[in-house]
């Protein structure tokens, strides 16, 4: 097997010459014959100045980097796309697949040994390990980390669940400008993700409980020592990985493994997005993720983790209350402790490791829960023939059984123009219903499914209701919201078919979501249905998303990256 500077020459037809060309090019940047032996360990570099999120970057590069040296690596750092949730368009979504293609495809074209993945805001350590998945080379995650808290009037704030909670306040005229203009800059104090249990904590959680980063790497706060500290010691395990060619992603992402970060993702009270990302880098491996199999893990796995938006505090509490291992360790007999670990041992050493911190209130004991159920519920019923997704733990307990009258959004354009129109038909007890917001109807399905309380009902009070969606929704976000909903509507979903003032009814105990309307009239207004109101695109990644993205249940990455996927619209041969 060829390694280091031998490693997937360029074609010239003269292999000894493509070597030759490569080491006069590298030496222009001073490296001896000495560096170009040793084993090479490649960086992705997801720095950008449209990525705040990622603002410490250059930083962990210079750790990673040092660590590589003094384990006797040659550290190579490269650019990728990298992605930023408030700075893409229309959605991060809709590039995470792209960002998966061009960082695969990297890690493929360069000489490496092992990578480095730094990874962080919301679809970027998603986007990283689909193409860890798919290249198969020896991979160690270091995420950037949780950005500290901010204060206001003597409350802690963090991005961004309490961005969503005083925005509505100030929608609903209970603060005024001076008010959330001030808050504006105190909600993100420092680099580093949204502090709370949003996709991007939920996604570096669930990746250090696959074993694929260095145990607590999940949570040290972004600005501390400890996340150099960890950045280099990633950086010599990478050495270690590259000289043993193991382990690969193939060998921690495992059926075992998968299931550790689906209990991880209903202890944290983590993102509906985390399920998407999951399902989609299991894929890229062959391996697929039963949404009933989720489902039961959630009625068996309580809710441990006492953090925005689920419970009251934030990551950096998380981790000084002992992290990732520590709830490992509470969790038991419910993860598997035999998955290996980029280690090269188990999680059970990483949990025979976990501090124990006195009289720390974050992580709960299973005899005393922030929940006694999971974060989340799957459900079935005639609007999601292929499941539905409803974040349980940061919902009302009183809309969990509920029946409302439809309120229809056709779109996301709709939905901006009509949700505050004073004539808008909607009471506090209705059904807002916003369709053509998924995968291909959008497109890529944004994190649209946090309808805005309509401005007359927030002005009155009210703080949350029934929504439903074939969208996403933030992971910091708060309410009663039904998303996922496959297939959606583009897609011929029956969520195409409601009307406003259908009745529509909620049973999350019973995991149904329903449209009360009979079969015969569902099948009139579908044959009535409309052809696609718009073409599709014609040109570009926007052609190729429309042609190839499957729905939320297969993890919305593209039909043709996923082994033995037939493509859509063709049979399985």
């Amino acid at each position: 097997m060829t390694h280091g500077m031998r490693k997937g020459l360029t074609s010239y037809g003269d292999p000894g010459f493509s070597l030759f060309l490569r080491k006069a090019f590298i030496k222009a940047m001073g490296l001896t014959d000495d560096a170009l032996k040793r084993p090479i360990v490649g960086i992705a570099n997801t720095g950008s100045d449209y990525n705040a999120c990622h603002g410490n970057v250059p930083q962990l590069i210079d750790a990673i980097k040092r660590g590589v040296m003094l384990a006797g690596g040659l550290p190579m750092a490269f650019p990728t796309i990298s992605i930023h949730e408030s700075f893409a368009h229309p959605t991060s979504m809709f590039l995470r697949n792209l960002m998966a293609m061009d960082t695969e495809e990297m890690i493929r074209a360069q000489p490496m040994d092992a990578v480095v993945l730094i990874g962080g805001c919301d679809k970027t350590i998603p986007a990283q390990l689909m193409a860890a998945a798919s290249a198969d080379l020896p991979a160690i995650v270091v995420p950037v980390g949780p950005m500290l808290v901010g204060h206001y009037q003597g409350e802690q704030l963090g991005a961004c669940t309490d961005c969503r909670r005083l925005w509505g306040e100030f929608r609903g005229g209970r603060l005024d400008e001076i008010e959330i203009n001030a808050i504006n800059e105190r909600l993100a104090p420092t680099t580093g993700t949204c502090m709370v249990m949003g996709t991007a904590s939920t996604m570096a959680c669930m990746t250090e409980a696959m074993g694929l980063t260095l145990p607590l790497a999940a949570s040290i706060p972004a600005t501390h020592a400890d996340r150099l500290r960890s950045a280099e010691a990633s950086g010599r395990q990478a050495v270690a990985m590259a000289s043993a060619n193991s382990p690969r992603p193939s060998e921690l992402i495992t059926a075992a493994s998968l299931r550790n970060a689906l209990v991880v993702l209903q202890a944290i009270g983590g993102s509906t997005n985390g399920l998407i990302h999951l399902t989609a880098a299991a894929g890229r491996l062959g391996l697929k993720l039963d949404l009933d199999d989720f489902d039961r893990l959630g009625r068996a796995v309580p809710v441990l983790v006492d953090l925005k938006p689920s419970g009251a505090h934030y990551m950096e509490h998380f981790h000084w209350a002992g992290g990732v291992p520590r709830l490992l360790r509470e969790l038991g007999e419910l993860v598997d402790l035999d998955a290996r670990t980029v280690l090269g041992g188990t999680l059970r050493e990483c949990v025979d490791g976990a501090e124990f911190v006195r009289d720390q209130a974050v992580i709960r004991p299973r005899s005393a829960p922030v929940k006694p159920v999971g974060s989340m519920a799957v459900l079935g019923g005639n609007l999601a023939p292929r499941g539905a997704l409803i974040k349980q733990s940061a919902a009302s307990p009183a809309l969990m059984t509920h029946r409302g009258r439809a309120v229809v959004f056709e779109s996301v354009q709709d939905l901006t123009e009509r949700i505050d129109d004073p004539a808008l038909d909607v009471n506090a007890d209705d059904v807002l219903v916003l369709r053509n917001a998924g995968p291909i109807g959008a497109p890529g399905m944004p994190e649209a499914g946090y309808l805005p309380i309509p401005r007359k009902l927030a002005e009155q009070g009210v703080k949350d209701m029934v929504r439903l969606s074939d969208a996403r929704m933030s992971g910091t976000a708060f309410g009663t919201i039904v998303l996922h909903i496959a297939p959606e509507a583009a897609a011929g979903g029956p969520l195409a078919l409601v009307r406003n003032g259908d009745l529509i009814s909620l049973d999350v105990p019973a995991r149904r979501i329903e449209l009360l309307v009979e079969d015969a009239e569902l099948d009139r207004r579908r044959a009535a249905a409309p052809s696609a109101a718009t073409a599709p695109p014609d040109r570009g990644y926007a052609a190729l998303f429309h042609r190839s993205v499957l729905q939320a249940d297969e993890g919305c990455d593209f039909d043709f990256l996923v082994p033995g996927r037939a493509l859509r619209g063709e049979s399985p041969t």
